[in-house]
């Protein structure tokens, strides 16, 4: 198995809280859009595993590209990779990019799945957040999709918002129910540096909600979704039975896979490598025929701990015969540190696994960094 990202860094404009790279002026695209190409030659030699699994868009907004666009990149992909009928293709797209004349195109080229960016159901919070769509056009981007046949639907919601409440929260779950769809992936709304919404609460001009009211938001929402019937398979993912999304699952079992486009990273159980994270440099060094990258080599404590905290963020929780194998000498400190969190329940032992409860789940990070191998 073997994926692709393509980072697509473009957006119609900045959203509050989001620090990933992209840029609002789309003057460069078509160079990009062969860079990007270029790239997939360059780096033709990175997966050993020819065959994929996945594709998968991100950004940035994919969705800003034409479908030509999207297409010459499948092509090129096409060249230097083999996938089955069954490969999974995702776009990530906005609501007010969503048009019934794009969806059928889009199809006809071979994304099967889309990942849209609502955020909120409530117009207050997505002009808060400086989002370029209103509610309305998300419940039409939604039905768009649905009626086009997209059979593989997923949406983005965030909680934690500046002046939310359970009250408001549960409008947004309930409103999410409604449509239906296949995949729900929800975050809690988190302050990085260097965006408006980080200076805003510095300032004291957004007031977030207190951490134990977050808290109840995502219990709120793990409740919802699986009293619905929907699988809470990774931390932040709900997905119907069979509709997991293949491409961020792949990620959390370890799978290889390459990035490509500025700022995309690309793994292989050895090492990570990274593209530089402007775009004129990335088009100015790919056009040269150089890859932009940084390498680094993963050390034994790098992959054990990355092994411990993606796996205990999901369903599936840390195998312990899986971690024998891989990580013998690693197994009693794992049982050691471990014990206390059974102790209070936020972790559970059954079937030779090690899974977070509900509660745990909110302590994640702390759980996992208990258990990692630190080097001296």
């Amino acid at each position: 198995m073997a994926g692709i990202y393509i980072h697509i860094p473009f957006c119609k404009q900045a959203c509050h809280y989001c620090n990933f790279h992209f840029s609002t002026s789309l003057r460069h695209r078509d160079e990009m859009v062969t860079a990007i190409c270029k790239e997939i030659d360059l780096q033709k030699d990175f997966l050993t595993n020819k065959n994929l699994t996945t594709i998968y868009f991100g950004g940035g907004t994919p969705s800003l590209l034409e479908t030509s666009e999207i297409n010459q990149i499948l092509e090129r992909l096409s060249k230097n990779y083999s996938w089955e009928n069954n490969i999974e293709i995702t776009l990530e797209a906005n609501p007010d990019d969503i048009t019934t004349e794009k969806i059928s195109k889009l199809r006809a080229g071979g994304v099967n799945r889309l990942s849209i960016g609502i955020q909120s159901f409530i117009d207050s919070e997505l002009l808060a957040s400086n989002r370029a769509h209103n509610s309305d056009e998300s419940l039409k981007a939604v039905q768009i999709c649905q009626d086009a046949g997209i059979d593989n639907l997923s949406i983005d919601i965030i909680y934690g918002m500046p002046s939310s409440t359970q009250d408001s929260w549960q409008y947004n779950i309930d409103k999410a129910l409604e449509l239906d769809v296949d995949h729900i992936s929800s975050y809690a709304l988190t302050v990085e540096p260097k965006t408006f919404l980080n200076h805003m609460v510095k300032k004291g001009g957004i007031l977030l909600p207190k951490e134990m009211e977050v808290n109840k938001q995502y219990l709120q929402l793990i409740h919802s979704l699986t009293t619905a019937g929907y699988d809470h398979y990774e931390i932040s993912n709900f997905a119907k039975p069979s509709k997991y999304a293949v491409h961020n699952t792949n990620y959390w079992m370890s799978v290889p896979y390459l990035g490509l486009g500025p700022s995309a990273h690309s793994y292989q159980p050895t090492f990570r490598q990274w593209n530089i994270n402007n775009n004129a440099k990335y088009i100015k060094s790919i056009s040269k025929g150089i890859i932009p990258s940084e390498r680094e080599q993963t050390k034994y404590a790098d992959q054990f701990n990355e092994y411990i905290m993606t796996r205990l963020r999901t369903m599936w929780g840390v195998d312990l015969n899986e971690l024998n194998n891989r990580f013998s000498s690693e197994l009693n400190n794992v049982h050691k540190n471990i014990a206390k969190y059974i102790k209070s329940q936020h972790v559970l032992l059954e079937d030779n696994h090690y899974r977070l409860t509900p509660k745990g789940k909110l302590l994640a990070d702390g759980i996992a960094s208990d258990l990692f191998l630190v080097e001296e």
